[in-house]
């Protein structure tokens, strides 16, 4: 079959995969099983993906929905997504041995939150309503301390208790020109708005789409490699859509591929979203050269060097 179409090359986004909440949430549940032993619970996916979670659960993870799922005398685990405070409180209560795998970026916009509301502002959080991690950051402050805006529709009619004194902070996984729009909505409705130092999309989210961007006009078709439900991997596939590229789509498995639908293509660009693994990209390149003749090149926009470290309770 390999012989009978054209080759193919796969553009390959870099930075692309696993980024260092990921890897450190992932870090936890495996260091966790090695101190504590099977089982150790985990609330929530740890991240969104099934390859990750079901390789967890092969080593003794278990994953529940709600903390009372989880006996008292077993170790449990909240998810990089960040919880509300209510979980840990209820965790203390209960004298249980818990670890805080939120990713400190996500962290960082917790703090952010509360440092708004100490000043006495109303907090509008930019996001996507019902994502664990906007359950989490609103969870952080008091019910109607935090209102939700998902998209410029929301930026351009929400209404806020005192104009004067508002205060924005977004999830970490949004797209970077859509936010950029949704906050100059706010900035010029509301003169007084204040945000973040620093932007809250994360530098991962920021380099993945960057990544795509620098692909998608090149490639005839994109594929992401990431879970319906993850925010990032999901925001990468609008981002080809937008920068050009005439066909992306989301995958999470090589097998979801019918390679009958790229016969017609030369180039083929490909990435993965923060909580997909190498291995699963490795898994799509496989599949393609059992079809195609393939040539691989990689496009890097960034070299990535940040990790986090683990909690202390795991150190050592």
């Amino acid at each position: 079959m390999t012989e009978s179409l054209p080759p193919l090359t796969v553009l390959l986004a870099g930075p692309r995969g696993f980024c260092a909440g990921v890897d450190r949430a992932i870090q936890i549940v495996e260091q966790a099983l090695r101190k504590f032993g099977a089982p150790v619970y985990v609330r929530h996916e740890i991240v969104h993906n099934r390859f990750v979670v079901e390789s967890l659960e092969a080593q003794g993870a278990v994953f529940v929905k709600e903390l009372d799922q989880v006996p008292d005398d077993r170790p449990v685990i909240f998810s990089a997504h960040g919880v509300p405070k209510a979980i840990p409180a209820e965790a203390e209560r209960r004298q249980m041995i818990y670890l805080d795998a939120t990713c400190p970026l996500v962290s960082k916009v917790h703090l952010e939150a509360e440092r708004h509301h100490e000043a006495g502002l109303h907090i509008l959080l930019i996001g996507h309503k019902g994502h664990p991690e906007v359950i989490g950051t609103m969870g952080q402050l008091p019910p109607g301390s935090v209102t939700l805006v998902e998209d410029l529709a929301q930026a351009e009619s929400v209404t806020v208790p005192d104009p004067a004194q508002i205060a924005y902070i977004t999830q970490t996984t949004l797209s970077v020109d859509d936010t950029k729009d949704i906050v100059a909505a706010l900035e010029t409705r509301f003169p007084a708005l204040q945000g973040p130092r620093k932007g809250d999309i994360c530098y991962a989210t920021t380099n993945r789409q960057e990544a795509v961007k620098a692909i998608a006009e090149q490639s005839e078709a994109l594929l992401v490699i990431g879970a319906p439900n993850s925010s990032n991997s999901r925001r990468l596939v609008e981002v080809a859509e937008r920068s050009g590229c005439p066909r992306a789509g989301l995958i999470q498995r090589a097998s979801e591929i019918d390679w009958a639908d790229f016969a017609d293509i030369h180039t083929l660009g490909l990435s993965a979203g923060a909580s997909a693994p190498e291995v699963l990209v490795d898994e799509v390149i496989a599949a393609a050269r059992q079809h195609r003749t393939v040539t691989i090149r990689e496009i890097r926009v960034t070299e990535e060097t940040i990790t986090f470290k683990l909690p202390k309770a795991l150190a050592g």
